[in-house]
């Protein structure tokens, strides 16, 4: 076969899966984000809380708001009855009967929930994070205690990068956090992300490097390609594309997580498990959870020509 047929071929293959993907992408999830998307860009714009984690979250604990706590509540964030006066209604969760906030329209039910993060000492680092830095507030939800789900953080990520929720972050938020962290540090940005807690390094020539799983990766910008990437590292593109899973064709899109270190065999150790949610693939929890692809396979024993079935649960270790 010659390399111009192979070439075709491969370039088939590669629209083919894009394509599948792109029809894999739950209509549920996205009616949910064209009808909220303002919604929790007006909670970032008064409250600081990136538009993208707002309708994460209530994607993730609503069910796109198809589960019958929300259609019985309006409660699109799972808060519970604690230190609430207000109507409430009674769910089975964790425990049976357990006692759930009451809202009259989803608009309360926004509110209360930035009310929520804003009030409580736990989540106050988050609001020192950069507006536009989700995965920042996803680790830092988990470690905050906002969930008991090992997995909750990556679950955010991964709803985020497959449906593009970062393009819903107000950018001029960013403006302003910048000029108001600006005091005695010719680079605020670097001092704030060494500052915290959830495991930036830090801040290279173009990129803030952060950890998952304990290997590095970077934030692809829009401007970015992989050759760029793999000179700012001092690294081969060649090599960059193999940490990355990645074949010689394959394009960088803005928000694309970049590792710059070879991933692991498997993910973190609180992390066993994944749901595979609408629009995932296989290469995309990999990179969710800094595993190699070609292991999530072995773990799963799967053929490597088989995609990831909707609301399967993976092992990851």
């Amino acid at each position: 076969m010659t390399i111009k047929i192979k070439s075709i071929l491969l370039l088939s293959t590669l629209f083919v899966t894009s394509l599948t993907v792109s029809q894999n992408l739950s209509q549920s999830y996205l009616l949910y984000i064209e009808d909220y998307s303002k919604l929790a860009q007006m909670q970032q714009k008064e409250y600081g809380i990136p538009a993208s984690i707002t309708l994460a979250q209530g994607l993730l604990e609503s069910k796109a708001g198809q589960s019958s706590l929300t259609k019985m509540s309006n409660n699109h964030f799972g808060i519970k009855c604690t230190d609430w006066t207000g109507d409430k209604v009674y769910y089975d969760d964790d425990e049976k009967g357990e006692c759930f906030r009451k809202y009259d329209k989803v608009l309360q039910s926004y509110e209360d929930h930035s009310l929520f993060l804003k009030n409580r000492k736990r989540y106050g680092f988050l609001f020192d994070l950069k507006p536009t830095d989700y995965e920042g507030w996803a680790f830092g939800l988990k470690k905050a205690g906002y969930a008991t789900d090992p997995a909750y953080g990556f679950k955010l990520i991964s709803i985020i990068e497959t449906y593009n929720l970062h393009q819903f972050d107000l950018k001029e938020n960013e403006k302003q956090w910048v000029a108001e962290t600006e005091k005695n540090s010719t680079d605020n940005i670097e001092q704030r992300n060494n500052q915290s807690s959830i495991g930036s390094i830090h801040a290279s020539a173009n990129h803030v490097v952060k950890k998952v799983n304990g290997v590095r990766f970077i934030t692809a910008s829009p401007a970015d390609t992989y050759s760029i990437i793999a000179d700012e590292f001092n690294l081969s593109e060649k090599r960059l594309r193999k940490f990355n899973d990645v074949d010689a064709l394959a394009e960088l899109e803005a928000g694309d997580r970049v590792f710059i270190s070879s991933k692991k065999n498997k993910a973190p150790v609180d992390c066993p498990t994944h749901k595979v949610f609408a629009g995932e693939s296989m290469h995309s929890i990999a990179q969710d959870y800094g595993m190699k692809v070609v292991q999530l396979y072995k773990l799963n024993n799967m053929p490597f020509d088989e995609t990831a079935k909707y609301d399967a649960v993976l092992k990851l270790r």
